[in-house]
């Protein structure tokens, strides 16, 4: 595929042509999963540049200047925080092995300031995490108040894996899905607005990521035989995801399908996205309990 946008497929060419830079357009309509809308994810185009910059050099400008916003309107959330704003943002990344969960994180979150973020990355979980709710390691590290949270993987993860590797009854796993919507709807209650992504890689550019780290001695270390063993389980991954999003996408925390085989569009949907969700919230800075005109004249004066 070059570098023309998509137009085949259901979800990939019926949004040509919008602009979610002109007034009106919002990138998070159009790449939104519907409540209770049943999901293909094969009618959804991995490769697609559904909407905003048609080319690399176009989206890596475009990345850069939406980084410039971010930062200031996390500033702005972080400042407002500070005096008593329980607002806070939560993204979560979620994909296979390779769609860039970890690239997303340096190429969009590098933008802001550390001080404002808490990333989290979930791994398998610990024996101490087995022995409580599966809940419980991901309400141990939600943002607090005026931060942006960022999740490597989240809570997801025991809908997923544990379906696809029978890691728990499939009574429990269904149980699951209403659990977690409960939880987030609870966090979108109190204040926290959860932008949820699935990176949407194809299965041909995952063995091109796999076989580029192969080639390369440096990358070695994010290779394991285990990546081999879930390309095997595939259809199953795709499977579970669908079912993800079908039973999880919600009015208070929707999904959204980021087509992630081409990294730049990767990296500018999500910052997208996050900006489009900040300047809704549009945090404002908090005003001093000072009067600055006399504390200026009193350093002014030798203070």
């Amino acid at each position: 595929m070059g570098k023309e946008r998509s137009e085949s497929g259901r979800h990939s060419g019926q949004h040509l042509g919008s602009d979610p830079d002109r007034p009106g357009d919002a990138l998070r309509d159009l790449l939104r999963v519907p409540p209770g809308e049943r999901i293909d994810l094969a009618s959804y185009d991995p490769g697609a540049v559904p909407a905003g910059p048609g080319d690399k050099a176009a989206g890596l400008t475009a990345t850069a200047t939406t980084g410039q916003l971010l930062a200031k309107l996390q500033e702005r959330l972080y400042a407002a925080g500070t005096a008593g704003d329980r607002r806070r943002v939560l993204l979560i990344l979620q994909g296979m092995d390779t769609s860039g969960k970890g690239g997303t994180v340096k190429h969009v979150i590098g933008h802001l300031s550390p001080a404002g973020c808490r990333i989290r990355a979930f791994k398998a979980p610990t024996a101490e995490e087995r022995d409580h709710h599966f809940l419980w390691r991901v309400m141990r590290e939600l943002p607090g108040s005026g931060e942006i949270g960022i999740f490597d993987r989240s809570h997801y993860e025991d809908v997923l894996v544990a379906r696809v590797r029978d890691l728990a009854p499939r009574a429990r796993i269904r149980r699951r899905y209403g659990e977690i919507n409960g939880f987030e709807e609870s966090l979108a209650a109190d204040g926290v607005t959860v932008v949820k992504v699935f990176l949407h890689i194809s299965y041909d550019e995952q063995r091109r990521r796999l076989l580029a780290r192969l080639d390369n001695p440096d990358k070695h270390w994010k290779f394991s035989l285990g990546d081999i063993e879930d390309r095997a389980l595939w259809p199953a991954y795709r499977k579970a995801y669908e079912l993800a999003l079908e039973r999880c996408s919600t009015t208070a925390a929707p999904w959204y399908v980021v087509p992630a085989d081409r990294k730049w569009y990767r990296n500018w949907a999500v910052s997208r996205l996050l900006l489009e969700h900040l300047e809704e919230l549009d945090p404002q800075y908090p005003k001093g309990d000072f009067d600055a005109a006399e504390c200026r004249k009193l350093l002014l004066e030798g203070a």
